[in-house]
């Protein structure tokens, strides 16, 4: 007797002993044996019922096999049998996630519907990214249910019916959708419903509206861990990476433990803010888990330490990984990269070639930004052919942006201008922002003039800019230039970000703003940091001693944060000891000659990671060479 007919009995439908087979090898995701199941049944002479069909329907949803969905459909219809709900709402769902939602559309309007039926359609459009035909139908289920027209009670809007509304909202121009399928929630009573009340965080969350997501998660009487895995997600995604922590410990002291989800959404607010100590601590409670051997954490592991300055934990945990992913090569290449250290990222890139690895455009752009910071520049345009030619990969304009830095770090502004102007693609901010950044490094006012009339048109409020403009303008004692970027920022309304700096001590994240006076050490800081800029005084070279001061003035601003953290660093750790600030703005040109100076005269190495890309401090020399 077979593994097909064990169940098959003299007092058994044998049809019946088949179906119970394949729910078997359903429940256990065995969907390509299910089928295979079904072959053998229909050769064996035995006939299908309208219990057979949803568990091989849903096998080809889950296989995504069209093909064989519609030889299904094909053969429901020759069993001469009337489909019942069931049968044709799995039908309904495997045409939608087979990505035919117009042939779910017409079993659906085959015959009248059931409730199963319509959340099945509704379903199948939120998948497909088409809430507006969700609605549409959710009306005309509504209709049907209000106009009695359903005389059997048969359609009634219930918790699944909102949930896949509320689940196509997964973008910011769905937002005015959700928020009304948010109150379609809250007027049929559905808010208490758990699973509903998640897929409202996730979809604020989704669309960018964190903090309406928190309002939702805090009016939640009852959270499981998607609750708090969306939350804590949402968060990350944000940029809120302080609050992630907050949430984080809020959910263990709710007895949730973490899965994987939860811990990725923790590395990478670790990884946002430089909290390697904490980092340290999730990768320990991913051991305890026994989550080791997940890929994606063991990636999120490498970006963190990376991030966080530590390329040494981050190579170690990159060679402990089994297998490397594309993902795996493209996260330590790129943590090298932003490191400068662009010398071993392309030799990692070429280990990564020889052993299999196909690359993609995404790793492109880790290999010529890192070939970009290090300033290798003949070998960052070989790696540009190979993309093209020896790849066949298209580039983007992310990818043009790293070669026109690269070209502008070595002073051939033409060449980058010639780059630009032959682009397939549209140039977007960053490819004319990195030519502008060139000529501030060469002091072009001319070609600087040119990147910046395309730049402000397509990022007219981005304050980067103006400030690179006018810090070119100060270099070249254009006085009138300055006063026009002045009185266009003024006409455009434009303000400074507030800058911050982090620096970790004691496994708390200690947070300075821009003239920061709230600290409270704040006067041991501010002394200690008078004495710095008087010992740098000394040592400051005469062509320096304006040189950069036009920032502060552009921007009124006071004592910069990064300084703040630096005192407040030196005065809390040992003689010798490496000291690593994370920035939320692109270092200024005073700041960084500040502590270049102060890293010669305190004999201690400072790593400073800014909006871009992080700074090695060490004995009076930065690693970028004075490119950034």
């Amino acid at each position: 007797m077979s593994m097909w007919d064990s169940d098959y009995s003299p007092y058994t439908n044998p049809t019946t002993a088949w179906n119970n087979q394949l729910r078997q090898l359903s429940k256990q995701r065995q969907y390509r044996e299910a089928l295979t199941l079904y072959r053998h049944m229909l050769r064996s002479s035995f006939f299908p019922n309208t219990f057979t069909f949803p568990f091989l329907f849903k096998s080809c949803a889950f296989l995504s096999l069209p093909l064989t969905a519609s030889q299904l459909h094909a053969h429901v219809i020759r069993t001469g049998s009337k489909p019942d709900p069931y049968t044709r709402s799995s039908l309904i769902n495997t045409y939608s996630k087979c990505s035919l939602p117009h042939h779910a559309r017409k079993v659906f309007d085959e015959m009248p519907n059931p409730t199963i039926c319509y959340n099945a359609m509704i379903s199948g459009y939120s998948f497909n990214s088409n809430p507006l035909e969700a609605v549409k139908l959710f009306r005309q289920m509504r209709r049907e249910e209000e106009d009695s027209l359903d005389v059997n009670g048969n359609v009634s809007v219930n918790a699944v019916t909102l949930l896949s509304l509320v689940s196509g909202c997964s973008v910011a121009t769905h937002l005015k959708i959700g928020s009304c399928l948010h109150g379609c929630v809250v007027r049929f009573g559905f808010v208490t419903d758990l699973a509903v009340a998640n897929s409202l965080v996730t979809m604020y969350v989704k669309c960018g509206e964190v903090e309406v997501a928190r309002q939702v998660f805090d009016e939640m009487f009852v959270r499981d861990l998607i609750t708090w895995n969306a939350m804590i997600s949402g968060y990350a995604q944000n940029g809120h990476a302080r609050t992630v922590l907050e949430v984080y410990n809020e959910m263990k002291l709710s007895g949730v433990s973490a899965d994987a989800v939860t811990l990725l959404g923790l590395l990478s607010a670790c990884a946002n803010l430089g909290a390697q100590g904490i980092g340290r601590e999730v990768e320990r409670e991913i051991k305890r888990l026994g989550f080791d051997s997940n890929p994606f954490l063991r990636n999120a592991l490498v970006n963190m330490y990376a991030r966080c300055g530590n390329l040494t934990e981050a190579r170690r945990v990159f060679d402990c990984s089994g297998e490397k992913s594309l993902v795996s090569w493209t996260a330590i290449i790129g943590g090298y990269g932003i490191h400068g250290q662009g010398t071993v990222a392309i030799e990692l890139f070429d280990e990564m070639v020889k052993s299999g690895v196909r690359p993609d455009q995404t790793v492109f752009v880790s290999v010529l930004s890192a070939c970009s910071h290090a300033g290798l520049t003949d070998r960052g345009l070989e790696y540009f052919e190979d993309m093209k030619m020896k790849y066949g990969l298209q580039p983007g304009p992310e990818h043009y942006s790293c070669v026109v830095d690269l070209l502008g770090r070595a002073g051939r502004l033409e060449e980058a201008v010639d780059l630009i102007m032959s682009m397939k693609v549209k140039p977007d901010g960053a490819v004319w922002g990195a030519l502008l950044g060139a000529c501030k490094i060469h002091k072009n006012v001319k070609v600087a003039e040119l990147a910046f009339q395309h730049v402000v048109e397509l990022e007219p409020m981005n304050i980067g800019y103006y400030v690179l403009l006018s810090n070119i303008y100060t270099d070249a004692n254009n006085l009138e230039g300055v006063l026009r970027v002045r009185v266009m920022m003024r006409e455009r309304k434009l303000r400074k970000d507030p800058g911050h700096s982090y620096v970790e001590y004691k496994g708390k994240m200690h947070l300075f703003h821009s003239g920061d006076l709230s600290h409270p050490r704040s006067k041991e800081i501010y002394r200690m940091l008078d004495k710095l800029e008087n010992l740098v005084k000394e040592i400051l070279p005469p062509d320096e001693k304006c040189q950069g001061r036009s920032e502060e003035l552009l921007l009124g601003t006071g004592v910069h944060s990064e300084k703040l953290a630096i005192a407040f660093a030196l005065l809390n750790s040992k003689s010798g000891t490496e000291i690593t600030v994370m920035k939320n703005l692109r270092v200024c040109v005073h700041c960084h000659l500040f502590i270049k100076l102060v890293s010669k005269i305190v004999n201690r190495q400072f790593i400073v990671r800014d909006a871009t890309r992080f700074h090695h401090f060490r004995d009076g020399i930065c690693s970028c060479k004075d490119y950034w």
